[in-house]
């Protein structure tokens, strides 16, 4: 498995192909098959056929011995394996230079002031700043009071897999489970050297059997938009929808905005959460370790 210390992995470009040829049927592709077949998905084979490909070749490149496959390569290889965009973008970006740079030291992700300030300015809808991990760098009142039934409140991977109050907050905990696993497989793809990312990606490994399921599926997904069902103990049930902005002024950040639709019951849970929970939450400076209202 590729989670050992680098989040993308040694081979990140087999691993992928392997895992996109693992979800295809013969079915899928218009390829006739009788009696039983010994692999899930695919065989090396087919694909190589369906991209135009040496099933040699093929081999080559799934089992990292072709470092440098042209774009028409890649081009073929999405084609003949269903790849959405997404898939394709992670495709190009796990096939680039391979050129190991020295290990640097983590990251430090510093919350601007000014974005701080825009987040507490919005009191009707909860709102977070994430980093590349999902690590949640600050958030607003109503958000703090959306997530306060978790233990791990500093990663949303961390609190999806580990803590004890995913499982009832999340209505749908398994979409919402493959949605960060997919957002984090991006961001190992955007920057594989990332040692916050491999030291997250080792300790869910270690401990959630359900995490290392998901991570070697290979899914890839940006935080985008989508609709996210929870129950919250003092409220009850919320469907809210969220919107994902790149910071500018920090591109690895992402701002992530919370709302209900008017008029619905979720707006109504959404007003009653906020009143009762008048008041700055605490927020921890992830720079200086400093807590602040």
């Amino acid at each position: 498995m590729d989670t050992d210390k680098d989040p993308a992995g040694a081979n990140a470009l087999g691993g992928f192909l392997r895992a996109q040829r693992a979800r295809l049927r013969p079915e899928d592709v218009g390829i006739p098959t009788s009696g039983r077949r010994r692999v899930p998905g695919l065989r090396r084979e087919e694909v190589a056929t369906l991209a135009g490909l040496s099933t040699d070749y093929y081999t080559r490149l799934e089992q990292g011995r072709e470092r440098h496959p042209s774009q028409q390569i890649l081009e073929s290889v999405a084609r003949a394996l269903r790849l959405d965009d997404e898939a394709v973008a992670h495709l190009y970006r796990v096939a680039g230079p391979t050129t190991r740079r020295t290990r640097r030291a983590p990251r430090v992700e510093r919350v601007a002031p000014h974005l701080r300030r825009l987040l507490d300015t919005w009191s009707d809808t909860p709102a977070l700043l994430l980093g590349p991990a999902l690590d949640i760098l600050a958030r607003n009142r109503l958000a703090g009071a959306l997530y306060a039934g978790f233990t791990h409140s500093d990663n949303l991977l961390r609190m999806t897999f580990l803590d004890p109050a995913a499982p009832h907050f999340y209505r749908d905990w398994d979409r919402a489970a493959e949605s960060t696993v997919a957002t984090l497989r991006r961001a190992a793809g955007v920057d594989p050297e990332d040692p916050r990312l491999s030291q997250l990606v080792g300790e869910l490994s270690v401990k959630s059997a359900d995490f290392r399921v998901l991570w070697a599926r290979h899914d890839v997904r940006g935080k985008t938009r989508e609709a996210k069902l929870f129950h919250h103990a003092e409220v009850g049930d919320l469907e809210l929808h969220y919107e994902s902005f790149t910071v500018n002024s920090a591109p690895t950040q992402q701002l992530v905005v919370y709302q209900a639709e008017p008029g619905t019951t979720s707006a109504d849970a959404l007003a009653l959460l906020g009143s009762l929970s008048a008041g700055p939450v605490p927020v921890q400076d992830t720079a200086t370790g400093a807590v602040s209202d």
